[in-house]
């Protein structure tokens, strides 16, 4: 499945296609996990997931202040509109609340493991097969498209990282395995992607500072799973507040008023502490450390286009500094 160079750039009227990889080479944007995709992480390999109960919750909590403050305001105004407003909601919000209390009893899906020192990619599949894909053969681009409409501009996108079957032999539906991030395309896809890119290509170090999902309940120091995320909410807003950072504190309070950021810190915790590992023994063993000497090189074609791409964003730097 053939795309377009790393770094290629298609514009249209309403749509954007950023193309990533491969050759996996800089976007000039700083890795930022702005979905907390990023489950496990050390010298020897990173774990992404695409598993996100919080989201789902801070999506059904507006709704339901929404039709609770509606049933609350009218109770003495206009009774009936009260009890409609209480009874509607609760099936408008409740058939969604349904599908996510059963994701709550569901296994996590497995997440994608990426082999600095081998440079390759571990895919696990829902058939319990497992794909070792090269790392210099993974795609990924960014998506965003927009609409207009009365209620003005909307615009949506994604990062897609695609895998392809190793295995010549494999059939037409299993040759090809994708998978998307929800996080509005562009810049932020890019950043998105260079958690990866960068893990693989500097090291982990250049990571940002993310959910420690593997170590998430011992940070809690044996308090409840939600009585501890209350107390580290609190203690941000008066770390904030402390700090005179005003605008800060007051979007904590915002977040957890109208999308329930505690409640779906807690499941997001609760779920992921630890996050699920690749049990197969093979992957068992590919996963640990080799030693430096058998580390796998980047390929010179490879070589070749990250030059050529730190000496094109070098330029542009240049242009911007002097204009």
């Amino acid at each position: 499945m053939s795309t377009p160079p790393a770094g290629t750039t298609e514009k249209r009227m309403f749509s954007r296609n950023d193309y990533l990889a491969p050759l996996p080479v800089p976007t000039s944007e700083k890795p930022c996990d702005v979905l907390s995709i990023i489950w496990r992480k050390n010298e020897v390999f990173l774990d992404i997931g695409n598993y996100s109960i919080g989201s789902a919750v801070m999506v059904l909590w507006p709704g339901v202040m929404l039709f609770l403050a509606m049933a609350y305001g009218f109770r003495n105004i206009a009774p009936d509109l009260s009890a409609f407003a209480l009874i509607g909601g609760g099936i408008i919000t409740g058939v969604p609340a349904l599908f996510l209390i059963q994701g709550l009893f569901r296994e996590v899906p497995l997440p994608i493991r990426f082999n600095r020192q081998r440079r390759e990619v571990c895919v696990p599949r829902d058939n319990g097969e497992y794909w070792i894909v090269p790392w210099e053969t993974v795609t990924a681009a960014a998506t965003q498209q927009s609409s207009v409409s009365q209620a003005g501009k909307a615009t949506m996108g994604l990062l897609v990282v695609g895998f392809e079957n190793p295995d010549p032999h494999a059939s037409e539906d299993n040759k090809h395995f994708s998978l998307g991030f929800n996080c509005g395309g562009g810049t932020t896809a890019m950043a998105l992607w260079e958690c990866m890119r960068s893990y693989m290509e500097v090291g982990p170090q250049v990571l940002p500072e993310t959910n420690d999902f593997e170590g998430g309940r011992e940070k809690l120091r044996g308090r409840s799973v939600f009585w501890g995320i209350c107390c580290e909410y609190v203690d941000g807003i008066r770390h904030h507040l402390v700090a005179q950072e005003v605008g800060k504190a007051a979007w904590l309070v915002i977040g957890a008023v109208l999308f329930g950021a505690p409640l779906a810190m807690m499941l997001q915790t609760w779920k992921l502490s630890p996050p699920p590992d690749l049990p197969h023994p093979d992957i068992l063993e590919w996963s640990k450390p080799i030693p430096p000497e058998h580390w796998a090189k980047r390929s010179p074609e490879l070589e070749l286009a990250i030059a050529r791409r730190e000496a094109e964003l070098a330029g542009q730097s240049l242009i911007m500094n002097r204009s």
